[in-house]
């Protein structure tokens, strides 16, 4: 089993690409262009340290979770919890993903408290495992392992910070699936990175292109400007896409996304939005040209490709489904009218920002995370006085438990020399 599992988990290759810090010598107004990422006082792990120490041996630990496991007993999530916090080394993260899979597949698996989890991630980065961390989220079913907006905070600019925007791309991703997107922290990151990624001009699958529109779609959704509208737009037209060429139900398969046909009447809806709405509110150019070619491309797979698309989605066709798509393949005509008139409206009106999603973004995280930040460091506090009380009060009840059963133990011996 052990070597079964150790093939399955491989370590990935770790990038070793340093961040280019801004220069002290720059003046203000420079470093506030490149203010796009989280800044040191975010990612100060002091707070998270000045938690009590629990020191353990990890050969121990490892010992006991291996006796446990062979009696079929279950091992406690403190166990788990007390092996990630001790972690000191690349080589024990690699240890611990292994005891990680164990405790998921133990009747204990429900049990992973939220502040292993974030130690899990802090104790990766640390060690230059950041891999090793996104296949365990990315594999989350297998490892239980859901981080919070804060702990996927830390994950995706790390990724940034390095460039490495097909890996942050790779977090936005799971942040999606899990709807993490409450912190406007977490919008303003996921979106610039989302932004960053499509930057580049990857070549994207339809499964990809489903992905990163839903991801910008419900980001987008979060954010009442201009860069919050575009994503809006650009995650309708790639979901719009995916929907002509292979129907609704691949589109919402496996996705948090609302099962109604009319992806691309969603994004002339935001257009309506737009030109209805307060004047400093613009689209990007970027997001109407791609909504303009999805409308003017658009049209069904071949037949033989659509079946592989309903296989990779994991379902199989359905005939009344079939029929709506083929009615809202019908309607492109009108899409394409009405895109046409709205476009020149937006024109008109002076609402279309001639720069791209990135410029959009890079102006929002200059303007926001800021506050977004000092907002999220007094919920971090919070939260790791509440997981310190919660850990602490199960050390209690394991010593409680120990005395009890070192009682318990002493009267049956008592009893039998008794006796």
């Amino acid at each position: 089993m052990k070597m079964y599992y150790s093939k399955m988990a491989a370590s990935m290759l770790q990038r070793c690409v340093l961040f280019a810090r801004v220069s002290a010598k720059c003046k203000t107004p420079v470093f506030t262009v490149r203010r796009c990422l989280l800044s040191a006082s975010y990612l100060d792990a002091k707070i998270w340290e000045q938690r009590k120490e629990d020191p353990h041996s990890l050969a121990q630990l490892a010992a006991l979770m291996d006796r446990t496991y062979e009696k079929k007993f279950p091992v406690s999530s403190l166990t788990i919890s007390r092996f990630v916090d001790n972690i000191s080394s690349k080589e024990e993260v690699d240890q611990a993903d292994y005891y990680l899979y164990k405790f998921r597949h133990s009747p204990n698996c429900w049990y992973l408290r939220d502040w292993t989890i974030h130690s899990w991630v802090r104790k990766g980065l640390k060690y230059g495992a950041r891999d090793k961390v996104l296949y365990t989220i990315k594999n989350k079913v297998q490892y239980g392992i859901f981080p919070d907006e804060l702990t996927f905070n830390l994950l995706i600019d790390s990724f940034l910070k390095e460039e490495d925007y097909k890996g942050a791309w790779a977090v936005v991703e799971e942040a999606m699936l899990l709807e993490a997107f409450d912190l406007p922290s977490t919008q303003v990151l996921s979106l610039y990175a989302l932004a960053k990624y499509l930057e580049t001009k990857p070549e994207l699958s339809w499964q990809e292109e489903r992905s990163v529109g839903a991801a910008l779609l419900i980001a987008g959704l979060k954010q009442d400007n201009s860069s919050g509208r575009s994503a809006q737009l650009l995650g309708c037209a790639l979901l719009g896409k995916v929907e002509m060429a292979r129907g609704i139900r691949a589109v919402f398969q496996h996705m948090p996304l609302i099962w109604t046909p009319g992806y691309l009447n969603r994004a002339l809806a935001v257009m309506e939005n737009v030109c209805s709405g307060t004047p400093d509110v613009k689209l990007s150019k970027e997001a109407l040209d791609c909504l303009e070619a999805v409308l003017r491309d658009s049209g069904p797979v071949s037949e033989v490709d659509a079946a592989q698309g309903d296989e990779d989605a994991g379902g199989v066709p359905d005939a009344s489904v079939d029929e709506e798509d083929q009615l809202e393949r019908e309607k492109l005509p009108e899409y394409a009218g009405r895109f046409q008139a709205l476009s020149t409206e937006l024109q008109s009106q002076g609402r279309v920002d001639p720069g791209g999603l990135q410029a959009l973004v890079s102006a929002l995280a200059q303007a926001e995370l800021g506050a977004a930040e000092e907002a999220d460091g007094e919920l971090y506090s919070r939260k790791v006085q509440e997981w310190e009380e919660e850990r602490l009060m199960l050390v209690q009840r394991e010593q409680e438990l120990r005395e009890k059963a070192r009682q318990e133990q002493q009267a049956r011996k008592a009893a039998k020399a008794s006796a």
